[in-house]
């Protein structure tokens, strides 16, 4: 991985985590709330996986 793209993956990460964090801190924490926090994760990272892991 070059360095390029792991300061693109490392802010994506930040930016989701960010994100998560203040869904978490704001909503009320249900199974819904849980299950879109799983389920972004997985639509955000795994295609980031594939590309810059599966190589």
């Amino acid at each position: 991985m070059k360095r390029s793209e792991l300061i693109r993956f490392v802010f994506i990460l930040l930016l989701w985590v960010c994100l998560c964090w203040l869904v978490l801190t704001r909503a009320k924490i249900t199974f819904m709330t849980l299950f879109a926090i799983v389920a972004s994760g997985i639509i955000v990272f795994v295609p980031l996986y594939k590309k810059y892991f599966k190589r």
